[in-house]
């Protein structure tokens, strides 16, 4: 996440320096729609406004049950997998620069993914930037660039990074020599690591509670959710897991939300199957007990809903030693 901070790397880099303001801007506009993205309000192409209509109410649907058993957490094992998790934590928070760099940027919170991720590659320098929440892992020598490359061949799923590696590397001299057949994936199969490392760069996880003043409880709505400037690639990823796409018209951007709980389930059994590997993962761990206090109707009772509150504190607090 922090995207935005790849501007201010490497004092230098003057292809990199010269589009930095460009870039922060972008990076600050992504910022702020994530923010805001916890709403429930959708805006509609023709600017009217609407709730979405299928987050389900928990007491009107059926809960299909979930596993109470944790999957130990695991990284990616061959390099088939890791390079489908690499390809989505590109398309998501990744720069491949004119100045031959590829760029990712993480939180101080995931600065131990930066390391995991230097190490595994075997090539890449991390560093913190100055004055901000934020490292670097930089690749910019030849042999770290193919090595990314091919991990990544036919893996990425956005256009514009895929333009990045095609204009920015592979039409550079130092690589002429190179016939990689670099494609991209167009597939509708999700069944990888893919959404995993897109997650951990672009995803968020929300737990909503709804009052009514014709109940005495409030409602609970679970939801995974998205921020794309385009919508393709976000409706691939709800034919996958059902759900809905919104659009708000005052930032022209388009959010997936999983917004009931079939979909919630869905989102599960693949986070439970492919694992996320930044701080998210203990977010989406939270997440997930609250869909088994709603499934175990938990919710129903004081204690349960009190539980499901602090869950709700914490969702997205990474530095505290609760395990909840």
């Amino acid at each position: 996440t922090y995207v935005g901070f790849l501007t201010l790397l490497y004092a230098g880099t003057a292809s990199l320096y010269s589009s930095k303001y460009s870039l922060l801007n972008d990076i600050v506009k992504k910022l702020e729609q994530r923010s805001k993205s916890a709403g429930n309000i959708i805006y509609t192409k023709n600017g009217t406004s609407e709730t979405l209509r299928n987050e389900i109410v928990v007491n009107s649907e059926n809960i299909k049950l979930i596993s109470d058993h944790v999957p130990k957490h695991l990284k990616p094992l061959t390099n088939q997998q890791f390079g489908y998790y690499l390809a989505g934590l590109i398309d998501g928070d990744g720069h491949f620069s004119k100045a031959l760099q590829l760029v990712l940027v993480f939180s101080s919170s995931d600065a131990f993914l930066a390391y995991y991720l230097k190490e595994r590659l075997g090539y890449g320098n991390v560093k913190k930037v100055k004055d901000k929440n934020a490292y670097l892992l930089v690749i910019s020598n030849k042999e770290g660039m193919l090595h990314v490359i091919n991990l990544i061949k036919g893996k990425l799923r956005t256009e514009h990074k895929f333009n990045q590696v095609i204009d920015n590397i592979l039409s550079h001299s130092r690589y002429n020599d190179k016939n990689l057949n670099f494609t991209k994936d167009s597939s509708n199969n999700f069944d990888n690591h893919w959404l995993a490392g897109f997650s951990d760069a672009d995803a968020s996880f929300q737990i909503k509670t709804i009052k009514r003043i014709t109940r005495n409880k409030p409602e609970i709505r679970l939801n995974f959710q998205i921020d794309q400037k385009r919508d393709l690639l976000l409706i691939m990823i709800k034919k996958y897991l059902g759900g809905n796409i919104g659009y708000r018209s005052s930032q022209d951007t388009y959010y997936y939300g999983s917004t009931n709980f079939g979909s919630a389930r869905k989102v599960i059994q693949y986070f439970d199957q492919y694992h996320l590997q930044s701080r998210k993962h203990i977010s989406y761990l939270r997440w997930r007990k609250v869909y088994r206090l709603i499934q175990n109707k938990e919710h129903l009772t004081e204690k349960g809903l009190a539980k499901i509150l602090i869950i709700k504190s914490l969702i997205n607090r990474h530095k505290d030693n609760t395990t909840i």
